[in-house]
């Protein structure tokens, strides 16, 4: 059965009359006639009989009035429902590993809620990647940690450089300390290096990692301690106290060349406004 006769039919049924129908459906009464007639054919039934001098519906037009309606119904639903994907395109979204688990998650459950029906494909790479991925308009948003000295992005948190290392560690004073870090162009690398130099340890640099995971398995293994974000770090490690110093950053969502319309103010402001500081995450 033809969906745009099915609705002609409630018209009919709404109205009572074929003219008032054709006119409800912007078609001439004779075009009206001529597809229930149509419809008629098709069902081999007469859906319409005389009641005096008005047509009202016959037993087997009440039978598919019913059905009608429900047909309809889905009909509408399912247009409803396939046309929010009308025009849609996946967000892509980066986001470096150590932010994963503690700042990723949330940044998803914003942007679903939303736009349920957004896809989002994730890139985990170091920050700097992901800018130079922003620049060339390979990436619409990445979590990044904010440059020194600049206001860029929407703000999400604040973490804190720690020292850490797994709770059967053992610092011997007559070995170089052994350390596992983040790349050279992490903050924390840099801090750790010159902070332990200022005062006179001696080191060894066992490895540069370019992931959390990757970091975290050395310092879990026991082979060296490490230097991360708090936010980063997992409840089977240990933060270590009387170390240097390190330096705390701010942790922002930068958006792309060209917006995606998901991230438009709202969505951005109320990701701002529901992200948990990292002050009480790891507690």
């Amino acid at each position: 059965m033809d969906i745009d006769a099915l609705r002609s039919f409630l018209a009919f049924v709404e109205t009572g009359s074929f003219t008032r129908a054709a006119k409800q459906i912007n078609r001439t009464q004779s075009a009206f006639s001529a597809q229930m007639r149509k419809l008629e054919d098709e069902l081999s039934v007469s859906l319409f009989e005389k009641e005096g001098r008005n047509l009202v519906l016959s037993e087997a037009g009440l039978a598919l009035r019913s059905h009608a309606e429900q047909l309809i119904s889905l009909h509408n639903q399912a247009l409803k429902q396939v046309k929010r994907y009308e025009n849609k395109r996946p967000l892509r979204l980066g986001c470096p590993e150590d932010y994963n688990d503690n700042i990723l998650p949330n940044v998803i459950r914003v942007l679903q809620k939303a736009e349920p029906t957004c896809s989002i494909q994730v890139f985990s790479e170091p920050s700097i990647s992901l800018r130079q991925k922003l620049d060339e308009g390979k990436l619409d948003a990445a979590v990044v940690t904010r440059a020194p000295d600049r206001e860029e992005g929407y703000w999400l948190a604040n973490d804190k450089g720690v020292w850490i290392a797994h709770p059967d560690f053992k610092i011997d004073k007559t070995q170089p300390l052994p350390l596992a870090l983040f790349q050279t162009d992490c903050k924390y690398h840099a801090a750790a290096i010159d902070g332990l130099t200022k005062q006179g340890r001696p080191y060894q640099l066992l490895a540069c990692c370019n992931t959390a995971s990757a970091q975290r398995s050395i310092v879990r293994s026991g082979m060296a301690i490490g230097a991360m974000g708090k936010i980063s770090v997992t409840d089977d490690l240990e933060i270590l106290g009387n170390m240097p110093p390190l330096p705390a950053v701010d942790i922002v969502l930068l958006t792309g060349i060209e917006p995606h319309p998901v991230l438009d103010k709202d969505c951005l402001d109320k990701l701002v406004e529901l992200m948990p500081n990292s002050d009480s995450t790891n507690q």
